[in-house]
C-alpha cells in the first residue's frame, strides 16, 4: 500500500456535481493498493497516519499529529500511487491490485482511521470513481508512506 499525504488547510472531493466529502485543516489521503496487500497493511498505515506528527506546535516545529490538532482526513482511492514508468511513455499499473482487493482495503482501512480520529473527521471520495480532489496545501507538506512490505522491496 501507498499513501500519499498532503497537509491542508481544506481539501474536497466531487463526483458528478456532488460532493462526496469535505474537510478542514487536516490531511489529504491519497491511498493505492497493490497486489499482496494485506489488513495487516491498512490497520498499520491507519494507525501510522493517525499518529504522524506533521502539524506544528506552539512553538512552529512539527510535533503533533491530526490527532492531537483534532483535524480531520479526506481519504481518496487512487490506483495510480503504483504506475510504473521504467518502461516508454505510457505507464503500467501492474502492480495495482485488483479492484476487489483495492477496494475492500480501502474501505478497512477508512474504518480504522475512523475508528482512531471519530466517524465525524474522516470522510472520502468515491471508490472508482472519476472524481474531482480540490485542496489547499499548508506548508506545503507532502510525505508518501509505504506499508512494511513495500519497504523490503526497496
Amino acid at each position: 500500500m501507498r499513501l500519499l499525504i498532503q497537509r491542508v488547510s481544506r481539501a474536497s472531493v466531487t463526483v458528478d456535481s456532488r460532493i462526496t466529502g469535505d474537510i478542514g485543516p487536516g490531511l489529504l489521503v491519497l491511498l493505492g493498493v497493490r497486489h499482496g496487500d494485506t489488513d495487516e497493511d491498512a490497520r498499520y498505515l491507519a494507525s501510522r497516519i493517525s499518529r504522524l506528527r506533521i502539524f506544528n506546535d506552539a512553538d512552529g516545529k512539527m510535533n503533533l499529529s491530526v490527532e492531537d490538532t483534532g483535524g480531520s482526513a479526506l481519504v481518496v482511492s487512487q490506483f495510480t500511487l503504483h504506475a510504473d514508468t521504467r518502461k516508454g511513455n505510457r505507464p503500467s499499473y501492474g502492480h495495482a491490485a485488483e479492484p476487489a482487493l483495492a477496494e475492500r482495503l480501502y474501505e478497512l482501512f477508512v474504518a480504522e482511521l475512523r475508528g482512531l480520529l471519530g466517524d465525524g473527521r474522516v470522510a472520502t471520495g468515491e471508490f472508482a470513481a472519476m472524481m474531482d480532489v480540490a485542496l489547499v496545501n499548508d506548508g506545503p507538506v507532502t510525505i508518501m508512506l509505504k506499508s512494511k512490505s513495500e519497504y523490503a522491496d526497496d
